[in-house]
């Protein structure tokens, strides 16, 4: 193609890569796109100061009647999307908070994945139709308040009495727990670790909410705690032993953190571009000096390969090509610099920066928990470190 008949420059697509969607991917971004500006937007900034995410319920069924929640899984009311169009509506929800998000990859990414994967025909019917519909609302049990990284040594456990499992244990940081109706909860027992569906009104299953967040304040996060709770025999999550379930519905969450990630680097980029470009100072915009551009330059690099980076794992996925470790590549290095691009917008925006009037310190104070949650930069080093040597230097 000559010069001549390129397209114009576009600031806020500076690749082009809008060119690598077709006409049912941008519908489908622009669907949620147009549903976090109606719905999230208008109200993000009040429920990130009040630290609540009011209508919680409400939104879940306005989330699950655009098709979003477990929207890359088929079947049982699910969407049945690319995992590119799933990527691309993270990032636009991403965009709006990461709170919102985290509430989608949860339900859709962990819960519900787990069990479409993992569970009995029975417990995909009673489930994953209401789940996909926002009408039950799942959390993910993993995380306990003493291991993280290291989940093998999780304390949680169910042991048989007669026919029935009892749950006794504690997990720590989960998103949508106080809400939930179904909890996913991986024990140990005495075959190895298992995975259990838990309806959260089950006798001796609480949730209460963790307060006095600085982080993810528009967010349900929520301590478990399960003290004998019996459940039948066929709670069980059938179609798995071991670390390798959980830790699969992690890389597939953690896929979703690769776009969504981008979202709030996007949203922070574009409030510095515009402010920069209205913004005066000795007699001009700050966005005609210098130093203010070579900022907005570098921010458009990192922030445009990072959604190519993003682009590119999709495709492998929706091929059947996509590895954890390529997943662990493309967390480690968009959570980095999308709070790289946080820091440099607010600095963009001055005293500005700090005020909530303006997206970019709310999303890069979000993107501190994104930055450790679904494993920190140390663990997704190690994972490539291993892949990269063959020497496992874990323990």
């Amino acid at each position: 193609m000559s010069a001549s008949a390129a397209p114009p420059f576009d600031p806020r697509d500076p690749l082009g890569l809008d060119d690598l969607l077709d006409p049912e991917d941008l519908a489908i971004r622009d669907t949620v796109r147009s549903w976090a500006a109606d719905r999230v937007l208008p109200h993000i900034a009040d429920w990130y100061e009040r630290g609540e995410l009011p209508g919680v319920h409400e939104l879940a069924r306005e989330l699950g009647a655009i098709g979003a929640l477990g929207m890359s899984l088929t079947g049982y009311g699910c969407a049945g999307a690319s995992a590119v169009q799933y990527g691309l509506a993270c990032l636009e929800l991403e965009a709006a908070d990461s709170g919102i998000r985290s509430l989608v990859s949860v339900q859709g990414s962990l819960a519900m994945y787990a069990i479409w994967k993992f569970g009995s025909e029975e417990q995909k019917q009673q489930w994953l139709p209401a789940m996909a519909a926002g009408e039950a609302i799942g959390c993910f049990g993993l995380t306990e308040p003493d291991h993280g990284s290291d989940p093998a040594g999780m304390r949680t456990y169910a042991k048989k009495d007669g026919a029935d499992w009892v749950l006794t244990g504690r997990k720590m940081w989960i998103t949508n727990g106080s809400v939930a109706k179904v909890a996913v909860v991986w024990a140990q027992t005495d075959d190895g670790i298992r995975g259990f569906v838990v309806p959260t009104d089950s006798p001796g299953f609480s949730a209460p909410e963790i307060k006095h967040k600085w982080s993810l304040r528009a967010s349900v996060t929520s301590e478990l705690v399960m003290d004998e709770v019996r459940l039948p025999a066929d709670a069980v999550l059938p179609e798995v032993t071991g670390l390798r379930g959980p830790l699969s519905c992690l890389s597939h969450a953690r896929y979703g953190i690769v776009w969504g990630a981008m979202g709030a680097a996007r949203a922070s980029f574009e409030s510095a571009l515009d402010y920069a470009k209205s913004r005066e100072q000795f007699g001009k915009p700050i966005g005609g000096f210098q130093l203010t551009q070579a900022k907005l330059a570098d921010m458009a690099v990192e922030l445009h390969k990072g959604i190519l980076l993003a682009h590119h794992l999709g495709r492998r996925l929706d091929a059947g090509r996509l590895r954890p470790e390529q997943v662990s590549f493309g967390k480690l290095n968009n959570v980095r610099e999308a709070i790289e691009i946080c820091r440099s917008s607010r600095t963009i925006l001055g005293a500005n920066g700090i005020s909530l009037e303006y997206p970019v310190m709310r999303h890069a104070t979000n993107l501190e928990s994104v930055l450790t949650y679904e494993g920190t930069v140390e663990m997704h080093q190690l994972v490539l470190g291993k892949a990269l040597t063959g020497l496992d230097a874990f323990r």
